[in-house]
């Protein structure tokens, strides 16, 4: 399965925030589908976007769910210094 996520580059995150993001991503998917191979690239582009590609719809549904409490959870595995 392979996860594109794109981040509005009007709103720029904090340095090291995408790979962060990619990486924390990576982990919380292969926990919940540990069977699959997964690749997840975040980058920044004219808007936020979610693509999942080689899943079905309840693949989909829950991938956004993760991207969602991932986010959400930002400050539990984002550090900054």
């Amino acid at each position: 399965m392979r996860v594109e996520i794109t981040v509005a580059k009007t709103k720029p995150l904090p340095d090291g925030a995408l790979d962060a993001l990619s990486a924390e991503l990576t982990r919380r998917i292969t926990r919940d589908f540990p069977d699959d191979n997964h690749h997840v690239k975040v980058r920044y582009a004219g808007g936020n976007q979610l693509s999942v590609f080689g899943g079905c719809k309840e693949s989909r549904d829950r991938i956004t769910d993760i991207l969602q409490e991932t986010w959400e959870s930002a400050d539990d595995w984002f550090i900054t210094d």
